[in-house]
């Protein structure tokens, strides 16, 4: 199935950072093996039972703004989050085709927003990192706005301070309950990610057409 859009029906371009721009891995490894290992150390517990206490805290606040803040995760673990972030941002990396893409949107005249998640010192490290900043018209962050993207909620405050038309907005997320509440929302234009982290098998992205990589969804011209 195409993931080819008709680019003469938008007007807006919507994107997601961490696995959809990002590759995911860096945020996976960090949370997931390198995390633990630090809270491990700091905490004199083994390895396998540091990960299992913060796999558990993980689950118990995934999907809302505290799993996304650095600054709740620097306070609930008492560890500095943003400089161990800093010990593995050599990892952060740029998906295959994005900044081609990015510079096409942007020739095209159409306006690009990065909405993301991600606490606002995240966003402000991998931009430091991939210099990508100077691609988007917006960056706006759920922390800004008081409410995650996996609430319809975060679309009609986006809307209040980014005005678009959802039936002329193209939004790509690999997280399919975004995915999920921007088409409640009434975002007419939606795209998953096959592969948010490259070190990971292709992910099943329910109904959603979904992408390889940025090269399948070039604006046209005509």
């Amino acid at each position: 199935m195409t993931t080819r859009l008709d680019w003469a029906a938008i007007d807006t371009v919507l994107l997601d950072m961490d696995g959809t721009l990002l590759d995911l891995h860096f945020d996976n490894h960090f949370w997931q093996a390198h995390v633990p290992v630090r809270y491990a150390e700091a905490r004199g517990i083994s390895r396998e039972a540091g990960r299992e206490e913060l796999m558990a805290r993980y689950h118990a606040r995934a999907g809302t703004l505290e799993w996304y803040s650095v600054d709740f995760w620097e306070t609930e673990l008492e560890l500095d989050i943003m400089a161990l972030k800093e010990e593995v941002a050599h990892l952060i990396a740029v998906h295959p085709s994005v900044v081609d893409f990015l510079e096409a949107v942007r020739a095209s005249g159409r306006r690009i927003v990065l909405a993301t998640n991600a606490h606002h010192k995240s966003v402000t490290l991998k931009m430091a990192k991939t210099g990508l900043k100077p691609h988007f018209d917006a960056i706006v962050t759920s922390h800004e706005l008081g409410v995650a993207k996996e609430d319809v909620g975060f679309w009609r405050q986006l809307q209040q301070i980014e005005p678009f038309d959802p039936a002329r907005t193209l939004l790509v997320d690999d997280s399919l309950p975004v995915l999920d509440s921007a088409r409640a929302f009434g975002i007419a234009h939606l795209r998953a990610v096959r592969r948010p982290d490259t070190r990971q098998p292709e992910k099943e992205t329910g109904g959603y057409l979904a992408l390889a990589t940025f090269a399948e969804l070039m604006p046209t011209t005509e």
